[in-house]
């Protein structure tokens, strides 16, 4: 099984600069997207073969996830507890694995909102702590937060700076060690310079000054069934680029 996670920058735009041709080339059963910044009704693109499901932020413009999938979920939910505004979050339940699609926040410039992302942390972890026990996970998303600084280009100069404080890292850690395997260190454990995300500044991806904050995350004990985990650096669109998972279950 094959799957895909892209924070597009806006699904509208990045319709314009040949999401289809790598949504087609990418050929996922599982294709989630993050940061769609649009109401459903915006798009009426459908992709033979996929249900989609689109989950937006109540602020128009902003934020928002969606899924298209192969395979019909027999349980599709949005959101969790108090964060139900932003659109960040998508659970489809499958036959043998749970699939969480996440866009988390982003703790700003001057950290103006770090302590609502470290509740949406405790809360997360939380939520999935107990899907987990009922069925193995995979996680999906833009994480925004560099693990290690083996997950960005210049980790001294952004010591402190939204993505790699030590708070967002320290709940990435909890997370993992509440039973989760971050599959691309699974495999790829001293790979460097593999990024997920640049500036649009200062032509930081021709020059590849990335950091690695999108994620495919797996319960522990489905590890061993990964088979691929993959960047896609080439693929254009938005500041991110595509991830992807190869998982036999």
């Amino acid at each position: 099984m094959k799957l895909i996670s892209w924070n597009v920058n806006g699904f509208r735009a990045n319709l314009n600069k040949g999401f289809e041709e790598h949504f087609k080339a990418l050929d996922a059963d599982l294709f989630c997207i993050q940061e769609t910044k649009m109401q459903p009704e915006q798009v009426t693109t459908k992709f033979d073969g996929y249900e989609q499901y689109f989950n937006s932020a109540v602020k128009k413009g902003y934020s928002g996830t969606a899924l298209f999938t192969k395979i019909i979920p027999s349980e599709i939910k949005f959101n969790y507890g108090v964060h139900t505004d932003e659109g960040r979050t998508i659970i489809a339940e499958y036959e043998k694995f749970i699939l969480i699609n996440i866009y988390v926040p982003n703790a700003q410039r001057e950290l103006t909102r770090l302590g609502y992302r470290m509740q949406w942390e405790d809360d997360f972890r939380e939520l999935v702590q107990k899907l987990d026990q009922k069925k193995p996970l995979i996680i999906c998303g833009d994480m925004n937060v560099a693990h290690q600084e083996i997950d960005l280009k210049h980790p001294k100069a952004n010591i402190g700076n939204a993505g790699f404080t030590d708070q967002e890292r320290g709940k990435f850690s909890a997370l993992l060690s509440a039973g989760f395997t971050d599959s691309f260190r699974y495999l790829h454990p001293e790979q460097k310079d593999a990024y997920t995300w640049w500036s649009y500044m200062k032509q930081a991806r021709s020059r590849n000054i990335g950091w690695r904050i999108d994620y495919f995350l797996v319960s522990d004990r489905i590890a061993d069934k990964i088979s691929k985990a993959e960047i896609y650096p080439d693929m254009m669109g938005s500041d991110h680029c595509p991830v992807g998972l190869e998982i036999n279950l």
